[in-house]
């Protein structure tokens, strides 16, 4: 018999512990929930641990303010960072983030050096990069999950629209988070009719805005929060795929130099997800007002990482 996987989240607000909710749920493995914050990371793991016989999962799950615990670890999924609070610029979130995520990636890394690095912290394509530089780990190790939340959101909204179940849905989008994000239409299908021959463009327009700001939407409802249960579900989602070995087709932010001539960047590309993390990017072909929105995307994460290197010089 093998040995467990083990997954590593650092961060134990309310998208880390959910990421540590969904993996046990999934039993995807022994979970350390890692936190700078005494007593919340603990009682979070004990708190998970003590719905195992309710519904029956078999898994460790422990919480720690130390990254020894960590070691070994196959998975590491990074939830750690300040979420913008009012009068904070964005340059100001970036510059606060960079600090955090760096040290995080620095410390898991030296514990795990063979692990597969997911980041999750905002802003995001930005703080892929960071980890990266800062892990030492190959490009293919480390990447950013942004992609599959917000197809998750596309298709969930088509399925409402369509009054149909979303596991016929399939989509794909590239680019960054949120409004960056450029969701393809000629690629989304239901139960593999187009998409454009069951929704008007109007409508489909008006979904793809409203995916777009999906994100916007919950802050605006929950006023002293943002979403967890979706990305913590995504999340988990891309560390099941390497876990398991699946080699699922899944939109992320991964490292891409000749494809799509982006030049050394983490953008939001599908790659294929398996055990050595990316284990391909999938180039497919775009149309012009496609490319254009995808080429503003790439243009504004090259914004973020001139930031961000200046900040980690």
């Amino acid at each position: 018999m093998g040995r467990r996987a083990k997954i590593t989240v650092i961060g134990a607000g309310n998208v880390g512990a959910t990421c540590a909710h969904w993996a046990a749920a999934k039993e995807l493995g022994d979970i350390v929930l890692v936190d700078i914050v005494e007593g919340l990371p603990q009682g979070k793991a004990l708190d998970l641990r003590e719905a195992a016989p309710i519904e029956r999962f078999d898994c460790d799950i422990i919480g720690t303010n130390h990254y020894e615990e960590t070691a070994g670890s196959d998975v590491i999924i990074i939830t750690s960072g300040l979420a913008r609070k009012p009068g904070m610029s964005r340059d100001d979130l970036v510059a606060k983030n960079t600090e955090i995520v760096k040290s995080v990636a620095q410390q898991a890394a030296r514990y795990s050096p063979d692990a597969v690095m997911i980041v999750v912290s905002n802003p995001l394509d930005a703080m892929v990069y960071v980890a990266w530089k800062a892990s030492g780990f190959p490009t293919h190790r480390v990447l950013g999950q942004a992609g599959v939340l917000d197809t998750a959101r596309y298709r969930a909204f088509i399925a409402m629209e369509l009054n149909c179940s979303i596991e016929d849905i399939t989509a794909l989008l590239l680019g960054g988070h949120g409004d960056d994000m450029v969701p393809l239409t000629s690629y989304t299908s239901v139960a593999g009719i187009p998409v454009t021959h069951l929704i008007g463009k109007a409508r489909l327009d008006a979904i793809v805005d409203r995916a777009r700001k999906g994100g916007g939407e919950i802050v605006s409802l929950l006023r002293t929060g943002s979403a967890y249960y979706a990305p913590a579900a995504a999340s988990v989602q891309m560390a099941e795929a390497i876990i398991k070995d699946k080699r699922r087709i899944l939109p992320c932010a991964a490292y891409c130099d000749k494809e799509y001539a982006i030049g050394g960047y983490f953008v939001g590309v599908p790659v294929m997800l398996g055990a050595r993390g990316v284990e391909k990017v999938i180039e497919i072909p775009l149309t012009p007002e496609e490319r254009a929105a995808f080429q503003v995307s790439i243009d504004h994460v090259k914004e973020l990482v001139a930031l961000t290197s200046r900040l980690m010089a």
